[in-house]
């Protein structure tokens, strides 16, 4: 009678592959925080606007000025859109982008009393608010479970092995969902913007200064080619 062979359970090896990849970057990156600044939780969500297409920098360079003008959701609210623009252009699509943020600030005033609310559904009924953004108010704002699945993100599970061959932002969302810990899910994903950019960079991944290179299933397979 043939031996049946056991089954793996490729959720719980995800699991596993999850926990290191936590303790290892957490090591790495003993810092996890938001790479755009900002004070308020208003401000945070007028950046993650302005970061599209955009990068961080950018971003940073521009909102001051902008505040300097518009110090509160009130007065970016009875601004009208073309003097938000006028600020926000160096940032890119900055008609879109400062019809969003006015759109969005004067929901916050008239609906919600200046507060930014504090639950996934309100957050996405704000204008120019997709689960990106709303999954980074809400872990780093309000302390709650997210999971930020920007393009860093993304491609690193990918490589890593976490996920498989999935780029859709909800999709790798969901699944990330099922494999990391609640409590560790944003300062993972901002520990995976900080290693994009230092070492695991889109066009030339350095894998021989990667502290993931022994269990990334890139890494690994780059090194079975050299073979």
């Amino acid at each position: 009678m043939p031996v049946k062979k056991k089954l793996t359970n490729v959720s719980e090896e995800k699991k596993k592959l999850a926990l290191a990849v936590i303790e290892r970057l957490a090591d790495e990156y003993p810092d996890a925080h938001c790479t755009l600044a900002y004070e308020d939780a208003w401000q945070l969500l007028v950046s993650v606007r302005l970061a599209a297409q955009c990068t961080d920098a950018r971003v940073d360079i521009v909102t001051p000025k902008l505040y300097e003008k518009f110090p509160s959701i009130e007065a970016l609210a009875a601004a009208e859109p073309e003097e938000i623009e006028e600020i926000v252009r160096p940032c890119g699509l900055g008609k879109s982008k400062a019809r969003d943020i006015s759109a969005c600030m004067r929901m916050l005033h008239e609906k919600y009393h200046d507060k930014v609310p504090d639950t996934m559904e309100e957050l996405l009924s704000l204008p120019g608010v997709g689960r990106k953004s709303a999954n980074l108010v809400l872990g780093d704002v309000f302390g709650k479970p997210a999971i930020v699945t920007d393009t860093h993100c993304i491609r690193l599970c990918n490589l890593i092995g976490l996920v498989d061959g999935i780029k859709e932002p909800a999709k790798v969302e969901r699944e990330l969902w099922k494999i990391v810990p609640a409590e560790e899910g944003s300062d993972l994903c901002h520990r995976f913007v900080l290693h994009g950019r230092a070492v695991c960079i889109a066009r030339r991944p350095q894998c021989d200064k990667c502290t993931l290179a022994d269990i990334c299933r890139y890494a690994k397979s780059q090194k079975d080619e050299t073979k």
